[in-house]
């Protein structure tokens, strides 16, 4: 009777020393799934839990699309021999008289390194001021010809465009040279001007390409530029390039190969890809039936995806995943993970057990340790 009776103490004693460990707040990392869903907002939390199932990926599945706008697909090339403000002109006058207004002894008159100024205008002596902007040398040749007939006889007027700086586009981020560069005839759209500039030097599936035009922005990625030619817009002076990888990140958390901010190196990420590309589940502690993509949901997604039209605003929502189903690896595969997104992978329910008794183990170890250093039984 009264080994039975110690027999039970200890078991009694063994369930409390466990329930003491467990209440200490064993290291893990994170929620286990079951206080994930006891958050869900059919418990009264703040977050719907919605399985991961064919509608689902369907409603989620969207990823915002790049591209140009009409006004930027629009805009026709520039004439390479147009001049514009900026611009820089050469003009030589000759005279059908010996001694004339502007040259002597039959030499021309050479007006070397004319500016064409902001308004668009030129200046010409005995002509006044001109505009040159938005002529082509040979007319604005004709137009000086016609201001200085009235004074001279027969002249003759030849017009050349040196510089096109009226007309210069900047390009930074991963190009081969960054720098301000004319729009000429080989380089008057944005694939031709990138190529001057030294083509792309970032990895070519997560390259985006800016162009800012006054208050207009577009943004293409890089790939689609030479897939799609109606991308290849024609340029206009004062354009701004930028070349930058892509910004988007999703974070990884849980039983998982790391957990880190990780960068997106496709235009489209699968959860199944995003699993792996912070080294797949844990193999020691992961729980496959507990995969959860947590994002804030767009009012119109949250609504498809939850059948409901009394949602207003943004929801949180947790997608959850199980990996164990028949078509769990085929759900992971068609899954979108979009920016922002946070994967967490939660821990198997015998890990924890796993911690108590670890934890318990080594308590009584430490208590024998003591014991024996003592020579008595510790009380």
């Amino acid at each position: 009777m009264e080994i039975l009776t110690l027999r039970l103490a200890k078991a009694v004693a063994l369930v409390a020393l466990v329930a003491t460990v467990s209440a200490c707040g064993l290291p893990r990392s994170g929620p286990t799934k079951k206080e994930i869903f006891a958050g869900s907002v059919q418990k009264e939390g703040d977050a719907f839990i919605v399985t991961v199932n064919d509608h689902v990926t369907r409603a989620t599945s969207v990823v915002p699309a790049l591209g140009f706008s009409k006004a930027f697909k629009n805009a026709g090339k520039l004439g390479s021999d147009t001049i514009r403000p900026g611009d820089t002109l050469a003009i030589s006058i000759w005279e059908n008289v010996d001694n004339g207004i502007l040259t002597t002894g039959g030499a021309p008159a050479a007006l070397s390194d004319v500016q064409v100024d902001s308004g668009g205008m030129i200046f010409i002596p005995y002509a006044g001021r001109i505009r040159a902007a938005g002529n082509t040398p040979d007319s604005l040749r004709r137009i000086i010809t016609e201001k200085l007939d009235a004074q001279t006889p027969d002249p003759q007027v030849l017009v050349r465009r040196l510089a096109g700086d009226g007309a210069t586009v900047s390009i930074i981020g991963g190009v081969g040279g960054q720098g301000v560069y004319p729009i000429e005839r080989p380089t008057s759209t944005l694939a031709t001007m990138l190529a001057k500039a030294g083509g792309v030097v970032i990895e070519p599936k997560v390259a985006q390409i800016t162009v800012i035009r006054g208050k207009l922005r577009g943004k293409i990625w890089f790939q689609d530029l030479f897939s799609n030619p109606e991308l290849d817009i024609a340029l206009r002076g004062g354009d701004r390039i930028l070349v930058q990888e892509d910004t988007r990140t999703f974070t990884a958390m849980g039983a998982t190969g790391s957990q880190n901010r990780i960068p997106f190196r496709t235009q489209t990420l699968s959860a199944l890809e995003a699993i792996a590309q912070v080294g797949g589940l844990s193999t020691n502690t992961a729980d496959p039936t507990g995969v959860f993509i947590m994002r804030n949901e767009p009012e119109d997604i949250a609504k498809t995806v939850l059948g409901r039209d009394d949602i207003k605003g943004p929801q949180r929502i947790a997608y959850v995943l199980d990996l164990t189903e028949p078509n769990g690896i085929f759900m992971a595969r068609d899954f979108v993970i979009r920016d922002g997104d946070t994967v967490y992978v939660t821990e198997a329910p015998f890990v924890q057990w796993n911690k108590v008794l670890s934890a318990l183990t080594g308590t009584l170890t430490s208590a024998n340790a003591v014991n024996n250093l003592t020579g008595k039984p510790l009380n």
